[in-house]
């Protein structure tokens, strides 16, 4: 199983600090950094995806369950109208996150702000963000990273004029996290509230071309 480069530094750490214990206290006083390693290639693990072939098709950014599907925007909204998709992510979730079309990118800001649990729906506008802006076929797709009461780093990889295909890896939000999703009001949203997700793959709506 392959992980994403972020994780790389929390998991030799963790090998390094196993190592110690067990050379200067015994090997019993490394197993608990062993579990510690263990959680973190478990956390930053990424697998390969199978992205569906219809290019209407919006795929979801992350892993994680719909707490909000096709509804309208809550205050702090990008401007503009919209509805959105919302992704909760637990920890336990693969935190990689992929690109939902095939565009260019337009604009990438990032928003300092809270730590409120992610779940909460005032999180979307009073906590961290990175906000993506992609350009699909003449209409704005935008995706917020958006960090929990336990993610305090997102990491995003994208830079304004890159051109992206649906599924693409693009960043990595550490330890609990949400994903809003912005689409137009054309789109057709195929998810329900509940509903889970597998980053790369479901298909959360179709854009009318």
């Amino acid at each position: 199983m392959p992980f994403d480069r972020a994780g790389w530094p929390f998991i030799l750490a963790a090998l390094v600090l196993a190592a110690s214990a067990g050379w200067w206290f015994g090997r019993a006083w490394s197993i608990p950094f062993l579990i510690l390693v263990a959680f973190f290639a478990f956390f930053f693990r990424d697998p390969d995806r199978t992205v569906p072939g219809d290019p209407r098709l919006v795929v979801a950014p992350a892993d994680g369950r719909v707490m909000v599907a096709g509804g309208a925007p809550q205050e702090g909204a990008p401007a503009g109208k919209w509805q959105v998709i919302t992704i909760f992510l637990s920890p336990l979730d693969v935190h990689v996150n992929r690109t939902p079309v095939d565009a260019v990118v337009t604009r990438v800001a990032y928003h300092p702000g809270s730590f409120l649990p992610a779940y909460k729906a005032e999180a979307g506008a009073l906590n961290e963000w990175t906000e993506i802006w992609f350009e699909r076929a003449g209409q704005p797709i935008v995706c917020r990273q958006i960090v929990g009461i336990l993610a305090r780093r997102i990491v995003c990889r994208l830079t304004p004029g890159q051109t992206v295909q649906r599924g693409e890896r693009f960043g990595i939000m550490k330890f609990g996290s949400r994903i809003d999703l912005f689409l137009p009001l054309s789109a057709q949203v195929r998810v329900k509230v509940g509903d889970r997700v597998v980053g790369g793959e479901t298909p959360l709506a179709v854009m009318e071309r």
